[in-house]
């Protein structure tokens, strides 16, 4: 009696974990995180805050998790083939961006690879659009899921975590931005 008890519950417990199994396999395998923000500037003045990787320490809320963050810059001073890599504590990891595309006033478009924790490999974006004397920015990431991202997307929410560092990030660039064009009125 107690052998087949142990086999019921082996079968249940494999049973549970062969539709754990399908449950991850089935979870999409792309994703999109971002947020949006209206800023009181016109986008020739936003532009360069998100154009020019320099100025990032001024809004990215990543920069003021680890001040002793160690970054290097290369490529372009600032647009298209501009590199950015850093490497901190754990709260950042290490990783390197690079922009990929640019359009004045309108679009950045970043590749985005993390090293550590984690290794992954998205694109980021800034779109720019006019809205009367202001403009609405929306940074969004999207990429791919392996097997791991897709279980950890179960029980995590990527946009909540990721979501709300750019909500942060998007208020501070609002801070500079709209600071910006008022002291050039």
């Amino acid at each position: 009696m107690r052998l087949g008890m142990l086999k019921k519950i082996a079968i249940a417990f494999t049973t549970l974990i062969a539709i754990l199994l399908v449950v991850i396999a089935l979870q999409p395998a792309e994703f999109r995180i971002g947020s949006c923000t209206d800023i009181s500037a016109p986008a020739p003045v936003v532009f360069p805050f998100v154009n020019d990787l320099h100025a990032w320490d001024g809004w990215s809320p990543w920069g003021k998790l680890d001040p002793n963050m160690k970054k290097t810059f290369s490529g372009a001073p600032q647009g298209k083939g501009a590199i950015y890599e850093w490497f901190g504590n754990d709260d950042v990891g290490s990783g390197r961006m690079e922009i990929t595309g640019a359009r004045e006033s309108e679009l950045v478009t970043i590749q985005l690879d993390f090293i550590k924790p984690f290794a992954a490999s998205n694109i980021t974006e800034f779109k720019l659009a006019p809205k009367g004397d202001a403009t609405t920015v929306t940074w969004a990431m999207t990429g791919k899921n392996d097997f791991m991202g897709k279980a950890f997307s179960l029980f995590m929410n990527m946009d909540k975590m990721v979501g709300g560092d750019f909500e942060k990030g998007l208020a501070d660039l609002k801070k500079q931005a709209e600071a910006k064009a008022q002291a050039a009125r």
